[in-house]
């Protein structure tokens, strides 16, 4: 069964404007949580514009589920994940001045460097992921680094303007996700997806997990995060 994966950055987004001490991360996941989540996601950003340190050492200690913490390869972001030691991390681009993560990581580009970070958190006991685009290249650049596990970029699918613009988007993804499960990796999915357009990737078999937070916290703003969640679970379940 297709599971989901909650981001919560957003929560502590809101927290950082003011610079106060709520909304508290830790109870969105706990709420997310009790409404079915079955991992929680946290991206611990180099210039720490949502998610502090302190969260994920609590978010460690409170979470029933999966953590999934998303990161860099920049030396202290590892170094703070291998004192953390989150269920699995998962390997994302960041540059400072981005909204949000732009596209996926250039495994082919950075092989050695990810290959070295990846076996320092797998000694860490952490399962290692990349997000990337739903390119057979980086699928592949992704085995020679000897990681199993890939989160495909779902931006285009979310970015597209037309019927033709999803459908290409659908074929890259099913074709990337497949091409993945034939190298015996294990597929998860997410970025822009939201309740309206979730139901286009959820007919991907091989794809596990969906990544999903900005269009959950916002709903969870008007209709709280436990219900929020749930929605989303029963969609991705039809």
């Amino acid at each position: 069964m297709l599971r989901l994966g909650v981001n919560i950055d957003h929560v502590a987004t809101v927290r950082e404007i003011r610079k106060g001490i709520e909304p508290e991360p830790v109870n969105a996941a706990f709420l997310a949580e009790s409404a079915g989540a079955d991992s929680i996601v946290v991206h611990l950003r180099e210039d720490r514009r949502h998610i502090r340190e302190q969260d994920l050492f609590v978010l460690r200690k409170t979470i029933k589920t999966k953590m999934n913490l998303e990161m860099s390869i920049a030396a202290e972001i590892v170094r703070i994940a291998c004192r953390v030691k989150p269920d699995q991390a998962t390997l994302v681009p960041e540059r400072r001045q981005e909204l949000t993560t732009e596209g996926g990581l250039n495994v082919d580009s950075n092989l050695k460097k990810i290959k070295r970070v990846k076996d320092k958190l797998e000694k860490n006991g952490i399962a290692v992921s990349v997000f990337i685009d739903p390119e057979k290249k980086q699928i592949d650049a992704a085995v020679k680094a000897g990681i199993r596990l890939i989160e495909l970029h779902t931006g285009r699918l979310a970015e597209a303007k037309n019927k033709r613009g999803v459908q290409k988007s659908l074929r890259e993804l099913k074709t990337a996700a497949k091409y993945a499960k034939a190298k015996g990796m294990r597929v998860f999915a997410g970025h822009g997806l939201d309740y309206y357009n979730v139901c286009l990737i959820t007919g991907i078999r091989e794809i596990e997990e969906l990544n999903i937070g900005y269009s959950i916290v916002c709903r969870a703003v008007l209709m709280g995060m436990e219900e929020a969640v749930r929605e989303m679970k029963a969609l991705i379940r039809q």
